[in-house]
């Protein structure tokens, strides 16, 4: 009887009937550099990939100075995350925030706007959740001084810088007009010099007889910084972008730490600056989502990975971009662009060969294809390696590179026209002032 069952019902069909091994759940949080890159890598893979995000878009990060100065409006260098799934067919989207991470459970759990609390399985977690704000242990001081890390940010400061001309010009208090113009920036970085020259030229040309009352170019810009601008670069370019800035009409001032900052302004090194806008540019620290994962974290609160940029509670989870801290022959993988770019798609590939059960090839290496800064219209400055320039043709190359490096056509085609239109007349486009919400009686 058994011989005859065997015959009727082969082996090799019973093993059909099985049931079919689940796919791999790949979770990435975090619609930044490094999670699209590590998305991007994903794209063979034999897996189901969610991308997390609080946000529906992804932004440009280096351009987001010029849209807090009126150069350029938010979509000129945004795009909505939810497009990636158009290209890439075993991606998903999920707009959420991430509220708890459970390693041993290998759970996430999201809160959707508007829905609630979902639980999300993974098999391999990548956290690239960036960056936001620090004010080095004086929360205060964030109520005002506005940081720049998203769209809402950006769209504050130039609110608060065009809206400061408005209130000079109304004002019949010279002492209050000239809180008004006045403009501190604290922090010498990338972000700094370049705010600080966009808002020198705004100034000086953009805003030229467009007031009866004030004239912009009195305007007093101030930058601040505890050490030496533009730390990251050589000497001699700091003190090319120093020059720079200086003929721009920006105070520069090294050395000083800040003390306080209030209504009023700042105080630093004992003096009292008055200002009605300061602006935060100093420096960053991890996202919250990186405590949720019980890691060892250095102090700016960004996970301490391995050579795979995997954490040591769990191999199967990754940290990349400004939320990983990682050294390379003795010196940290720098918090740029580029970095992200690089470690999302090494984590990527790493998953995608797990998921076909190859083996894990060679660690995580860096390569710094040089660093860039620009100080106002026609300046630049590079640094590769042994390699520094600076001057119109290294602001040629930093312009072509952006234009080039922006996520879709469109926000090419938009970038550079607007660029070619303010680069001839000076004009800036985007000079809108948000409005607040209005009461039903306004």
């Amino acid at each position: 009887m058994t011989t005859a069952l065997t015959k009727a019902f082969p082996q090799r069909d019973v093993q059909v009937a099985k049931e079919t091994p689940r796919r791999k759940r790949i979770l990435i949080v975090g619609g930044g550099f490094a999670g699209i890159a590590a998305a991007r890598a994903l794209k063979r893979a034999d897996a189901e990939v969610l991308l997390v995000d609080r946000r529906n878009h992804h932004i440009f990060q280096p351009l987001l100075y010029q849209v807090a100065t009126a150069v350029l409006s938010p979509a000129e260098i945004a795009v909505p995350l939810r497009q990636l799934e158009t290209k890439q067919k075993n991606l998903s989207v999920l707009l959420a925030e991430i509220k708890g991470i459970n390693l041993g459970a290998r759970t996430v759990e999201a809160v959707c706007p508007g829905i609630g609390s979902r639980k999300l399985e993974y098999d391999f977690l990548v956290i690239a959740t960036g960056t936001r704000p620090s004010y080095f242990g004086h929360d205060e001081f964030a109520r005002f001084a506005a940081g720049l890390k998203s769209l809402t940010d950006a769209e504050t400061i130039r609110t608060k810088i065009l809206s400061a001309f408005e209130l000079a010009e109304s004002t019949n208090d010279e002492k209050e007009r000239g809180r008004q113009m006045t403009f501190i920036l604290v922090g010498a970085g990338p972000t700094g010099v370049e705010l600080a020259a966009s808002i020198a030229q705004l100034a000086k040309v953009t805003l030229r007889n467009n007031f009866r009352n004030i004239d912009p170019a009195k305007s007093r810009i101030v930058l601040l910084d505890g050490a030496r601008v533009l730390p990251t670069f050589a000497e001699s370019l700091s003190q090319k972008a120093v020059w720079r800035l200086t003929k721009l009409g920006v105070e520069v001032s090294t050395g000083k730490k800040v003390e306080r900052v209030d209504a009023e302004g700042v105080i630093a090194a004992g003096v009292r600056i008055p200002s009605a806008t300061v602006l935060w540019t100093a420096g960053v620290s991890a996202s919250p989502v990186v405590k949720m994962l019980e890691t060892t974290t250095d102090r700016a609160g960004r996970a301490l990975v391995g050579a795979f940029m995997d954490i040591p509670e769990a191999s199967n989870v990754f940290v990349v971009g400004d939320a990983a801290a990682m050294n390379q022959e003795g010196h940290p993988v720098p918090g740029v662009a580029q970095a992200a770019i690089q470690q999302g798609r090494f984590v990527g590939n790493l998953i995608a060969n797990r998921v076909r059960g190859h083996k894990d090839g060679r660690p995580f290496r860096y390569r710094n294809k040089g660093n860039m800064a620009v100080v106002g219209k026609n300046f630049a400055i590079l640094e590769a390696g042994y390699f520094r320039s600076s001057g119109f043709v290294t602001w040629l190359v930093w312009a072509a590179l952006h234009v080039l490096a922006l996520p879709q056509l469109q926000n090419r085609f938009r970038v550079q026209t607007q660029w070619f239109w303010s680069y001839l007349s000076g004009q800036r486009s985007s000079r809108l002032i948000s409005e607040g919400p209005r009461s039903s009686a306004s």
